[in-house]
């Protein structure tokens, strides 16, 4: 796992001359990149949610472009046109935004239904479809999108269906008091994004793709999700738990946690630590509970109080 350490040493370095303090959140960010998974920020404006995506960008040299979505895009806007040239009487295909290879969905629930719906194929089948003609995306492929929890006027939530989609969801907040300090120092005279290198090329981020493939998971351990997944279900709070998509998520997200941190073997502490960004956004609180303030973080953190914890297991030869 070495390789996938080194990657993200590499990369946590980089994006650290942007995005100060946050190094947690950027491994998350990590997580989903080396799972081939999508991410969904959920936060203010103003605290740098388009920076992390242009910084990972950056970082890798991937192509990066960005979706301001509003309530009047159609979604021929997100996956492109096909459109008749008059000198070869041939329709030929201009790509929307959506066909590169690192794209952020910035304000992704001011878009409407229909437009939202257009991602949902490129994110899921990791292709468009534009007048029955079918064009694969280029890998690696990540959706980083960010929604503002606060304003909810001209809004369209985004369906269980597509949140579901999202791998990790995760909140950057405020900085610390110093680190806000150095960000107004770093910034004085110009951006560093605007100074960043790229660190890893992405025929390296490939293959440490395949390499967190190789981690193994204890059969303990994949029970251990499986159960805490099943508590969710299973709690008086939730009207609709996490889905085996869920549980999925938490083993591919678990499996590149442990890599990230130079082990070729899942601990269930890798499975308590990505809980909460894996599943939290899958589970729908009833709305009675709602009433008295619970939300789904909660109900996961009490899902982990109540499910044992596998013993520790000689690894098979």
């Amino acid at each position: 796992m070495q390789i996938v350490q080194t990657l993200a040493e590499r990369v946590l370095d980089n994006v650290g001359r942007v995005i100060l303090g946050k190094d947690e959140e950027v491994r998350l960010t990590l997580v989903a990149l080396l799972c081939e998974g999508h991410l969904l920020i959920e936060d203010v404006p103003g605290v740098g949610k388009t920076m992390l995506a242009r910084a990972i960008a950056r970082s890798i040299g991937c192509t990066y472009r960005r979706i301001q979505f509003t309530p009047d895009m159609l979604p021929s806007d997100v996956t492109g046109v096909s459109v008749f040239n008059q000198k070869t009487l041939e329709f030929e295909f201009r790509p929307g935004p959506i066909m590169a290879q690192i794209v952020l969905a910035d304000e992704i629930n001011r878009a409407t239904p229909k437009t939202q719906s257009a991602l949902l194929e490129a994110m899921e089948e990791r292709q468009v479809t534009v007048d029955g003609v079918t064009y694969p995306m280029a890998r690696p492929f990540l959706v980083l999108a960010t929604q503002n929890p606060i304003e909810y006027e001209g809004t369209f939530p985004l369906p269980e269906a597509q949140v579901d989609r999202f791998l990790i969801r995760l909140r950057l907040g405020y900085p610390l008091k110093r680190q806000e300090m150095e960000i107004l120092d770093r910034q004085a005279q110009r951006h560093p994004i605007e100074t960043l290198e790229q660190v890893v090329s992405v025929e390296e981020l490939t293959e440490a793709q395949e390499a967190i493939k190789q981690v193994y998971v204890d059969e303990s351990v994949k029970e251990y999700i499986v159960d805490l997944v099943t508590t969710t279900r299973d709690h008086p709070d939730i009207y609709l738990g996490a889905s085996p998509r869920g549980s999925l998520a938490l083993f591919r997200a678990s499996r590149a946690w442990a890599a990230l941190h130079g082990r070729d073997f899942v601990l269930p502490d890798d499975v308590k630590r990505l809980a909460d960004p894996t599943l939290a956004h899958r589970l729908i609180v009833s709305p009675s509970a709602r009433i008295k303030n619970v939300d789904a973080g909660t109900v996961v953190q009490e899902a982990l109080q109540h499910t044992p914890v596998p013993g520790s297991r000689v690894r098979p030869h």
